[in-house]
């Protein structure tokens, strides 16, 4: 099943998405405070809500994916937590690295449609995108064991890591992490997938375009960390709640630079394709390059950088 929130009649409602359209789950799904909290009381009550969600799947009104006004299906999470240099991009290229995480802004998020907005600041060098595989969690849940992984998982969406620099590829603020909590740096979605729909997550293709341009072009089978591993690590620093996001990294070949004005796309294979667009209030600009190691496997953004 793939779950949404889109915007109608003046309010985020819950949606399902399938081969209809849009349908919209509000006499289904039970309101919650918020519509963070609508989506949380759809994870926890999932099993029993099921049956209605198919009948409703079957014969509610629909509406076109292509005209319906999609929200963030996680407008705020709990607490997300996302990899560090999780991706062995060729192992010639960088020395193993123990699993470590750090802590992403949840006021950060977006969704599909909206704008990331680079803010107004001269110190960081420059600002990348970074397409990533993200968990949505079933909670709570704590110390949970790798082989149990499963049972703290509810589905997948996609999240962009937009992240500020220094010099060279370092994250700006160093030690703080903060140049990924930026307002607007947590695009999510389209959609949650359940996790029936994707039986491996280690086996999943990413793809991201700049202006049409393909930057990201990679198979989630080539974390250092899997997601067995990373849940296990997550959930014994702490206690996982349901709708918190777990991000797996990003094969950082391929990673580019944001500018005012461009389009960016990204497609995660079985969940589906978000766009938002890029606004600078300084236009800054930097080269259109991508980095990519010595050894690129890349071979698509490798040929399209030579011929830029």
């Amino acid at each position: 099943m793939k779950y949404l929130l889109h915007w109608s009649c003046g309010q985020a409602r819950p949606g399902l998405l399938n081969e209809r359209g849009v349908v919209d789950l509000t006499q289904v799904v039970p309101a919650g405070a918020s519509a963070q909290q609508t989506m949380q009381n759809l994870i926890d009550h999932h099993e029993l809500l099921l049956p209605a969600i198919q009948r409703a799947g079957r014969t509610a009104p629909a509406v076109p994916l292509a005209t319906a006004h999609l929200l963030p299906p996680l407008p705020r999470p709990g607490k997300i937590l996302a990899c560090i240099a999780n991706y062995r991009e060729n192992d010639a290229q960088r020395e193993p690295r123990p699993l470590n995480m750090f802590m992403k802004n949840p006021d950060a998020v977006i969704g599909h449609g909206d704008v990331i907005r680079l803010p107004e600041f001269t110190e960081p060098w420059a600002f990348m995108h970074e397409a990533e595989l993200a968990i949505v969690i079933r909670g709570p849940v704590k110390a949970v064991k790798a082989a149990d992984w499963r049972e703290a998982v509810f589905g997948y969406t996609g999240m962009i890591d937009v992240t500020a620099r220094g010099e060279g590829r370092v994250t700006w603020k160093q030690g703080s992490w903060l140049g990924k909590s930026f307002d607007t740096f947590a695009p999510l979605g389209p959609c949650i997938v359940t996790a029936d729909e994707i039986p491996d997550p280690n086996d999943v293709h990413v793809q991201f375009w700049n202006d049409g341009q393909l930057r990201h072009d990679y198979n989630t089978s080539d974390m250092e960390h899997r997601v067995p591993e990373i849940i296990e690590f997550a959930s014994t620093l702490m206690t996982l709640h349901s709708g918190d996001v777990l991000s797996t990294g990003t094969n950082h070949e391929g990673l580019g630079f944001l500018q005012d004005g461009e389009r960016i796309d990204m497609l995660v294979h079985g969940i589906g394709r978000m766009s938002l667009t890029v606004s600078d209030p300084l236009r800054r600009s930097w080269e259109r390059g991508v980095y990519l190691g010595a050894d690129s496997t890349n071979h698509a953004v490798t040929m399209q950088d030579r011929k830029a």
